[in-house]
């Protein structure tokens, strides 16, 4: 029989424990799933499907669930979806936007509708941004007139604190697609696909690209599948680490999945959409809070000590960890979580470990210095 304990005494390698994630947890089919957890791309995003079953099963209606690393806002939205109330953050601007942006999106299509008519006549009212302030890197992506209708629409969303438009214009940014804002390229990390579509072969591809026939075909998409309204509340997001963050004095449970150890750089595959959440942001000198294991480390153990001190007797702490695969072997960060739990949070003992394999289109990279595995560890505070 599984023993979790077994695996913190033994320092057993954590290729092949645990049990694998059940089939009824994933609901891959994402025409299944609340349609605002595609408002926008985010990378190493947590399955809605499982995101579901750790906040119905480790917690309960009313409770409070505690998320410091929002990421895509996936463990909030299921959340408030099932009548939790949350509190998360996340270093990370994209994270705030796109957690805020979901969970207080409008109630239906209409009221959205309405909401970008009067936004797009702001941003219409606005003066002709100046593109030679703009980065080069930035104006490679788009035609002229695309660029200047996008800055001016971010920079009214941005004044008004409208993060669910702002995250609806995030998710239409940039793809090869004709129904996105810029030039060809990647959808996850913004790269142009001028090779692959050259311009003397797909000149359609690269003329101007009005803004407001894209949004509004983008907020009907949106709205296909909200059969569930939120019926829990999102109390606070705060934008910083989880070293920083003013956390509530008394927490239900923990549900997050921390960022991957030195396997993704969340600052460059968001780059472009970093730049029209903040212009002034330099994704090139953003925090890395995982970039060394020193750092990664860092982070948990702050983990451990908010679960140690503030998560209630009984309560859960589950923890979403990547593994990290390299040419050179396979690293464990699921084996420095628990060494760091048994060091800085004893009251915390291991109850359960499920293992998910995932492909390569949903975590990893090409040169496969990404995440091929993930471990979900389940942590229970003793009375």
């Amino acid at each position: 029989m599984f023993d979790p304990q077994s695996i913190l005494v033994q320092g057993a390698d954590l290729a092949n424990i645990g049990d694998p994630v059940p089939r009824d947890w994933k609901h891959r089919n994402a025409c299944l799933e609340c349609s605002l957890h595609q408002l926008s791309p985010y990378i190493g995003k947590l399955q809605a499907g499982i995101a579901r079953e750790l906040v119905t099963r480790f917690s309960t209606r009313g409770d409070l669930v505690l998320d410091p690393f929002a990421g895509s806002g996936t463990v909030p939205l299921e959340a408030v979806l099932h009548d939790r109330n949350v509190f998360a953050s996340d270093l990370s601007p994209y994270a705030r936007v796109l957690t805020v942006g979901k969970i207080r999106a409008p109630q239906c299509l209409f009221q959205a509708l309405d909401e970008f008519e009067v936004a797009f006549d702001e941003s219409k009212r606005l003066p002709e941004p100046d593109l030679r302030s703009v980065p080069q890197w930035v104006r490679s992506f788009f035609h002229p007139k695309t660029l200047k209708e996008t800055i001016n629409f971010s920079i009214v969303c941005r004044r008004t604190q409208r993060e669910f438009l702002l995250a609806c214009l995030l998710g239409v940014l940039h793809h090869q697609r004709p129904g996105f804002l810029s030039f060809p390229s990647s959808h996850l990390v913004p790269y142009l696909r001028d090779k692959k579509f050259p311009r003397d072969h797909f000149s359609e591809l690269y003329t101007y690209r009005a803004l407001r026939p894209r949004l509004v075909a983008k907020l009907e998409r949106t709205f296909r599948r909200l059969s569930e309204e939120p019926r829990g509340r999102l109390l606070d997001f705060q934008e910083r680490s989880i070293k920083q963050a003013q956390f509530p004095k008394r927490i239900d449970a923990i549900i997050t999945s921390p960022p991957y150890m030195n396997a993704l750089d969340y600052g460059r595959d968001n780059r472009l959409r970093l730049w029209f959440i903040d212009p002034q942001t330099d994704w090139q000198r953003q925090e890395k809070p995982t970039a060394r294991r020193t750092a990664f480390v860092e982070a948990i153990r702050a983990l451990a000590t908010v679960a140690e001190t503030r998560l209630k007797q009984s309560g859960y702490c589950v923890l979403v960890v990547g593994e990290e695969t390299r040419r050179k072997g396979t690293k464990h960060p699921s084996q420095e979580v628990m060494k760091v739990f048994v060091e800085a949070a004893r009251s915390l003992k291991l109850a359960d470990v499920f293992t998910d394999q995932i492909p390569d289109v949903r975590r990893s990279r090409r040169e496969c210095h990404g995440v091929r595995s993930e471990h979900i560890l389940i942590f229970k505070k003793s009375k």
